[in-house]
């Protein structure tokens, strides 16, 4: 039987052993209402307030900023929305600025906040998928409300220069949100170095299950609710609390802060690509920077190849030909487009993830398996 070999660790990440410890408990335990006062409440109370220092002591923030969601998604649309609704009534068709290669948790929001009346510019980037922050400066309006740029492309994990951004924003008292999903756990994420007021946070990228993340929301940040009801996270989102999410989310960043200094998946990246030039030549095309993206993170063209086409020649490997969240759309990545990579190169794009588990030997054995592939 063919080896199983997983590479899509930019998609999903399993559950970490520690993490499934610190959730155990919850599945019996914990069951009262976190917001209640009593007894049964208590245990479940401590363990998201807990969470929430974890999580907050990853990104260097306090923990009343933390503020639990089911995902990125709703951390993206959160931010988004929020702010377009804390300032319709004082800003007329409030101005949103943000990259070309967002994720569609970002774009379609924004479309959406259009219909509304909202304003929005769509900043371009380089063919390496950086954005240009004279770029952001020069979109800035008097309307404008919001500037969102993801810290690093789910992609071709190109890192944006956030901390640069940021000043620019708030030197003209804008504020400013960063999708941190594939940053987070990866590199160093700190929200004050990064001079971010928003930051969306999503655990199954992060060895916590689905269904739950985080949006930190800088005091003092003037952001309506996206669910209404009861008071809970601070009166930021209604609903009751998951022990069990939280507690999985909260031990994810407790792990992650032991593998930020860790360059094992560093180098078997590099040794990755290194491997792949020595075996096609130039018939294989980096895509992303070659310095400034993930350590995790390898998206190559196989020129004269169709990436979907060779993936599905690769038996056993889980690897993706863009973003899971819209591998079924055949129309190409809007990433590579805005990249400026030609359609024909682009078509050959095969993005490969690595994660913690990943070894030296699944590696060289998934370059031999594409080797067969391609003169197959």
């Amino acid at each position: 039987m063919t080896r199983q070999i997983y590479l899509d660790f930019n998609g999903s990440t399993p559950i970490a052993r520690e993490v499934l410890a610190a959730m155990q408990p919850h599945l019996s335990a914990s069951f009262g209402n976190p917001s209640s006062n009593h007894w049964a409440a208590q245990p479940a109370h401590d363990a998201v307030e807990r969470a929430r220092g974890q999580v907050a002591a990853l990104i260097g923030s306090d923990a009343i900023e933390v503020t639990f969601t089911s995902g990125g998604t709703e951390a993206n649309n959160h931010s988004l929305k929020g702010v377009y609704w804390a300032r319709k009534d004082a800003v007329a068709k409030p101005h949103f600025i943000a990259s070309a290669v967002e994720h569609p948790a970002i774009l379609a929001p924004l479309q959406f906040l259009e219909r509304l009346g909202a304003e929005v510019t769509i900043i371009g980037v380089d063919r390496y998928g950086c954005v240009d922050p004279d770029d952001i400066r020069r979109a800035m309006r008097a309307n404008t409300v919001l500037v969102s740029v993801m810290h690093a492309n789910n992609e071709v994990g190109t890192i944006q220069p956030i901390a640069e951004i940021g000043a620019i924003a708030h030197d003209r008292g804008v504020l400013f949100h960063t999708d941190a999903a594939q940053s987070l756990g990866k590199i160093a994420v700190d929200v004050d170095a990064l001079q971010v007021d928003l930051l969306s946070i999503a655990g199954h990228k992060l060895y916590a299950p689905k269904g739950v993340g985080a949006l930190y929301v800088r005091e003092g940040t003037g952001l309506e609710s996206l669910l209404h009801g009861g008071n809970q996270e601070a009166g930021r989102r209604a609903g009751t609390e998951s022990a069990l999410l939280s507690a999985g989310l909260g031990a994810a960043c407790e792990l992650s802060r032991h593998w930020l200094a860790s360059e094992s998946i560093l180098k078997l990246r590099d040794l990755f690509w290194d491997l792949l030039k020595e075996s096609c030549g130039d018939g294989v095309v980096l895509n992303g920077h070659p310095t400034q993206r993930l350590p995790n993170t390898l998206n190559v063209s196989f020129v004269g190849c169709d990436g979907g086409a060779l993936l599905g020649r690769l038996e056993g490997v889980a690897a993706s030909t863009g973003s899971a969240c819209h591998s079924g759309d055949a129309s190409g990545s809007p990433v590579l487009a805005a990249m400026g990579v030609s359609p024909k190169v682009a078509a050959g794009a095969i993005r490969f993830s690595l994660g913690r588990s990943t070894s030296e030997d699944e590696i060289r054995d998934v370059v031999k398996r594409l080797q067969g592939a391609i003169t197959s």
